[in-house]
C-alpha cells in the first residue's frame, strides 16, 4: 500500500511540475504575433484576446473551447491570445490553462504599448477585452464584446464565413 501511495504521489508531483514548466509562445509585438499565427490561406482564424484577470473573458472561454472541439476537422483555427501580465504567467496563466484543460492554442502577447497595435487589429478597438478577431485571407471582422453562449459565437463566426 505504501508503494502504491508513493507512486501516486510521484505521478501527481510530476504532473504538477509539468504544468509549471509548460512553455507558451510569447510575442513582443503584434507584428510578430501576426506573422506567426496568420497564414494567407482558406483557414478562418478565430482570435480571442483575453486574460485570466478578466471575468467576462474567463466566462466565455468554454464557448471557444467547445467551438474548437466541434469544428476541429474544418478549416477553423482558434487562438487564444493572453494579455496577462508577464509576471503572472507562471503563477496565474499556466495553472489556469492546466486546471481548465484548455486545448485551444494559447499564445502570450507581451506588447503593452496598446496604442501602437490595437489599431492594427481594428481602428475602433478601445482596448477592452474580451475581444474577438476573425481573419481569413484579406477578410477581417472584429467584435469587442462577450459572447453569452456557443450559439452566439457560432452565429458571429458563420456570419463572417458568408461575409463578402
Amino acid at each position: 500500500m505504501k508503494v502504491f501511495t508513493a507512486i501516486i504521489s510521484l505521478v501527481f508531483i510530476l504532473s504538477a511540475s509539468k504544468a509549471q514548466t509548460q512553455v507558451l509562445p510569447e510575442y513582443d509585438t503584434y507584428d510578430s504575433l501576426s506573422a506567426a499565427v496568420f497564414r494567407n490561406n482558406d483557414t478562418t482564424y478565430v482570435i480571442n484576446f483575453w486574460a485570466t484577470w478578466c471575468a467576462p473573458c474567463v466566462k466565455e472561454l468554454p464557448y471557444f473551447e467547445a467551438f474548437n472541439k466541434k469544428y476541429k476537422e474544418q478549416k477553423f483555427k482558434v487562438v487564444l491570445v493572453s494579455l496577462d501580465f508577464k509576471r503572472q504567467i507562471k503563477s496565474h496563466l499556466l495553472p489556469f490553462i492546466t486546471k481548465n484543460k484548455i486545448a485551444s492554442e494559447v499564445v502570450i502577447m507581451n506588447d503593452k504599448k496598446y496604442d501602437t497595435w490595437l489599431p492594427k487589429v481594428d481602428a475602433s478597438w478601445s482596448g477592452s477585452i474580451p475581444a474577438t478577431y476573425l481573419v481569413q485571407g484579406d477578410k477581417k471582422l472584429f467584435a469587442e464584446r462577450e459572447f453569452a453562449n456557443l450559439e452566439e459565437l457560432e452565429d458571429f463566426i458563420f456570419s463572417f464565413s458568408k461575409y463578402k
